[in-house]
Order: structure tokens, then C-alpha cells, then sequence
């Protein structure tokens, strides 16, 4: 089961991201904020506060995107 180990919120809303397997991906969370649940990631400072909490990346308010999905589509 991939898992997020380590993430570091860069400029433009991407994400830096190492997962349990060794490896590191981009991902561009850009293309999510029109959706309802990651709209408060639209403010530069909350977006910063991304960290990794049960394998995976996530932000308070509850607010987090599957480790799946980062792995799958981060470049």
C-alpha cells in the first residue's frame, strides 16, 4: 500500500512529496481548487500548512486527497 512519508508545500500550489516506497513526485493541486472541500487551499498561507498524517498529505479542517491519487498522477 503506497503511503505519503514526507510533503513540502512549493510556490504554485504544488506539492513535494516522498512516498513509503523511496519514491519523490510532483503534484499540482491547482487543477483541485475549484472543488468545494479544497477551496480554503486557494489562500497560499493554508495551502502551506500541508502535512502527512496517516500516509497521506492533509490540512486542518479534516481536508486531505488520497496517497493513490498523488502517487498516481504526480509527475
Amino acid at each position: 500500500m503506497i503511503r505519503v512519508t514526507a510533503v513540502t508545500p512549493q510556490p504554485d500550489y504544488i506539492l513535494q512529496l516522498t512516498f513509503n516506497n523511496g519514491e519523490q513526485r510532483l503534484f499540482d493541486m491547482r487543477p483541485y481548487l475549484h472543488y468545494p472541500v479544497f477551496r480554503p487551499l486557494e489562500n497560499i498561507g493554508f495551502f502551506s500548512l500541508a502535512q502527512v498524517d496517516y500516509g497521506t498529505v492533509t490540512w486542518p479542517g479534516e481536508i486531505d486527497i488520497a496517497p493513490e491519487t498523488l502517487f498516481a498522477l504526480g509527475q
